[in-house]
This record gives C-alpha cells, sequence and structure tokens, in this order.
C-alpha cells in the first residue's frame, strides 16, 4: 500500500504484523518460570509492546526523518526481542521458531519501510 493511501499507523502491514508478535511474546512470557517475573519475562514483553509502539510513535510524528528514527528503534526492539527468545529457547527450552519466522518477516517489513521513506525524502530535495 502507497503511504498517501493510508489514513494512520494502524493501515501499516508492518504495524499490524508487530502488534501480532507482541501478543505472541506476552503470551509466551506468561509461560516463563515464575522466577522470571520481573527479569527475562518484563525484559521481552517490553522489548516486543516497544515494536509497535515506536512504529505508531514515528508515524506520530508527521516528519519523515523523525519517522526513519523511530523505525529505527523499532528494529532495534525487535533485535533485543530475538535475543531474548534466544535466552528463553536456551534456559528453558522453550519453542521460538514461529515467533523468530514473525521477526524475520517484520524485520524486511522495517527495512523496506525505511527505504521507501528515504526515497521519499529523496526525491523532495
Amino acid at each position: 500500500m502507497f503511504m498517501a493511501e493510508l489514513h494512520g499507523f494502524r493501515d501499516l502491514r508492518v504495524w499490524q504484523d508487530a502488534m501480532k508478535l507482541a501478543v505472541d511474546v506476552v503470551k509466551l512470557a506468561d509461560k516463563l518460570p515464575r522466577q522470571e517475573l520481573h527479569g527475562l519475562s518484563l525484559q521481552i514483553r517490553r522489548s516486543a509492546v516497544s515494536v509497535p509502539s515506536n512504529i505508531a510513535e514515528g508515524w506520530g510524528r508527521k516528519r519523515d526523518k523523525e519517522f526513519c528514527y523511530f523505525i529505527d528503534i523499532a528494529y532495534g526492539s525487535l533485535c533485543e526481542v530475538e535475543t531474548q527468545l534466544e535466552l528463553a529457547l536456551r534456559c528453558y527450552g522453550m519453542e521460538i521458531n514461529d515467533i523468530i519466522i514473525q521477526c524475520n518477516g517484520i524485520q524486511k517489513q522495517l527495512r523496506a519501510l525505511r527505504k521507501k521513506i528515504e526515497e521519499r525524502v529523496q526525491g523532495k530535495g
């Protein structure tokens, strides 16, 4: 979908996919041992929630350079999620393959969105 056709961040496929990821990560975090309640569980939730949140915040800034900045933050948070998922696998043997596949897809979408915004900025100048 071309950016001009979008009415809000909820129309962005990457935001929709990031929301699904956040829900799936919260559900996985619920399965972590109780001793992780204030450790890995809390951190992985925060990182996962940060991905769609930063996409939305960047959209709301209404400036392409700021949007790119928040896309970069979302990407970094996504890398955090992957690292924490790897810890969940290594420490507790949790099944993470489906969520890792989601992360990879969102990473590609974020890179493509950033590229599209950068091309638009270059077209203006």
